[in-house]
């Protein structure tokens, strides 16, 4: 199958590209590298240097014709999203539709999306979180996600594109990018490299900062594999069930480096939830997918990345 991968010199969709190519697909990978790097791109996937929104992908498309597409190009930061809404928009509302017009056009069968189980639900009633669960998004980051999921299932009506819809938890691990405010275990890790003192957000009832639900990338790539063949459009948590703090995720990483350093404290950025935790149990029985990746083993491949990195 020839596979089109959106943001596939990333930090989530490059590991999916990986994982396409070793099980035998064609790969076709755009990305405007703002925040992807050549040096993820693998050498036998086609790549064109182009942003989303960009009439030219247009072209793009006439020229590879691709079987499926697999969405993973996105504005992240919920706090950039707050701060500059248009911005946001701009790559998660008016960039998907650019894809999905393409799509129309060249007869593209079926999209992956990928939305945030992390972000789209608000402060949740059900505890953990299901898909059949009303969104309640505090962000215009998880509006804009909620509106894509929107617009597929338009496009599915309108025009038969089939689509799967993956809501991640908090995805980390290897290549994660740290700069700027997505991506906490790649910021403190590397903040602690560096000998620099990490800072947990949290709020004043909830000292040992927010809760999440930590998922590998390697398990995220996974889902990717397994959505391939999911036979109708339809919404899957991809997440572990396991709620992890802050300051719990924070203590993990200074006990595998070896060090001791207390953090800074400080009141939650703009847009952050206090607790985010997704019940995962349609994904295990209708995908078959399960995370391989306790945090501690996931937390150890991290850490030995941004070593190398370093080095």
């Amino acid at each position: 199958m020839k596979i089109l991968i959106t943001g596939g010199a990333g930090f989530i969709g490059s590991h999916v590209a990986d994982a396409y190519l070793a099980a035998g697909h064609e790969l076709v990978i755009v990305d405007n590298l703002s925040t992807g790097s050549m040096s993820n791109v693998p050498s036998c996937a086609k790549f064109y240097n182009l942003d989303i929104v960009s009439p030219e992908l247009n072209a793009v498309f006439e020229a590879e014709k691709p079987d499926l597409v697999n969405h993973h190009a996105a504005q992240v930061s919920v706090p950039l999203s707050v701060r500059e809404p248009l911005r946001d928009a701009q790559t998660n509302v008016f960039g998907l539709l650019n894809l999905l017009e393409c799509c129309v056009k060249h007869s593209t069968k079926k999209i992956i999306y990928i939305s945030s189980g992390g972000a789209i639900y608000g402060e949740a009633d059900e505890y953990p979180t299901t898909e059949n669960y009303n969104p309640q998004p505090l962000s215009v980051y998880a509006i804009n996600k909620m509106a894509g999921e929107s617009y597929l299932r338009f496009y599915h009506h309108q025009y038969g594109i089939d689509y799967v819809v993956l809501r991640y938890a908090n995805v980390y691990g290897p290549r994660q990018v740290s700069h700027g405010e997505a991506g906490v275990v790649s910021i403190f890790i590397e903040q602690l490299l560096s000998g620099e003192i990490p800072t947990i957000n949290a709020y004043p009832d909830a000292p040992e900062g927010m809760i999440r639900d930590y998922v590998f990338v390697s398990d995220a790539a996974k889902a990717n594999l397994l959505a391939l063949d999911y036979p109708h459009p339809d919404a899957f948590n991809i997440g572990t069930g396991k709620e992890t703090t802050t300051t719990m995720l924070y203590n993990e990483i200074n006990r595998q480096l070896g060090i001791a350093v207390e953090p800074k404290r400080a009141v939650p950025r703009q847009g952050d939830l206090s607790r985010s935790l997704l019940d995962c149990t349609k994904a295990h029985n209708e995908l078959e997918w399960y995370p391989d990746y306790p945090l501690e083993k996931g937390i150890s491949e991290a850490i030995e990345y941004f070593k190398k990195v370093k080095r």
